[in-house]
């Protein structure tokens, strides 16, 4: 199996938060923390977080990565073009990566509740063939997907506040869909009152 890597996304402002999303508090610690803890559980050789509005987010992760014993793999890259939207934050991340990487797991940075269950059945379904694999609840598409390596010229072609999803929707059969067992592939945080659903 070629050598996966894993991209948690954590550029963006938090704008229709009111700033300081990925800093909030959640659970025990921050909300960064749920992300980083799911990506730090996925079958990959490093874990690269892509910052760019607020330097906290980098330093935030950095000392959980200490705090875990986890210094060693993780990556820090700077979007200088993150006001653009989630496409340059994707694009810096995926330019970032090794020559030999195979493929991408792609987190977002305000998604707390991705269970680690989730993560193997993707890297297997990439292993067997499939260009890219994403988690499915309930009918409804979610993250982390998996970007086979095949993939990330396409997605450096992309532009705006989007990521890879127009390009998952067009590759028909090629995209693997793994049964998430909880709703945590599609939770996500917007604004302060989604911190207590």
């Amino acid at each position: 199996m070629e050598a996966l890597e894993a991209l948690v996304l954590a550029a963006g402002a938090g704008s229709r938060f009111g700033g300081g999303k990925l800093l909030a508090p959640w659970r025990d610690g921050l909300l960064l923390h749920g992300a980083l803890a799911a990506a730090f559980a996925a079958p990959t050789r490093t874990v690269t977080l892509v910052w760019g509005a607020d330097p906290r987010v980098a330093e935030a992760a950095q000392a959980w990565a200490t705090a875990h014993g986890e210094q060693s793999r993780l990556r820090l890259v700077e979007a200088k073009a993150h006001a653009q939207g989630l496409s340059a934050s994707l694009q810096a991340g995926l330019a970032s990566l090794p020559a030999d990487c195979g493929g991408a797991f792609v987190f977002l940075g305000d998604m707390p509740r991705v269970s680690a269950e989730i993560l193997q059945p993707l890297a297997q379904a990439l292993a067997t063939g499939a260009a890219a694999a994403a988690p499915v609840f309930e009918g409804r598409r979610g993250h982390p997907v998996l970007l086979g390596s095949g993939l990330f010229r396409a997605v450096a072609a992309l532009e705006g506040d989007r990521g890879a999803g127009p390009l998952l929707s067009e590759l028909g059969p090629a995209l693997a869909t793994v049964q998430a067992a909880d709703d945590g592939v599609l939770y996500d945080i917007d604004r302060p009152q989604d911190l207590s659903e």
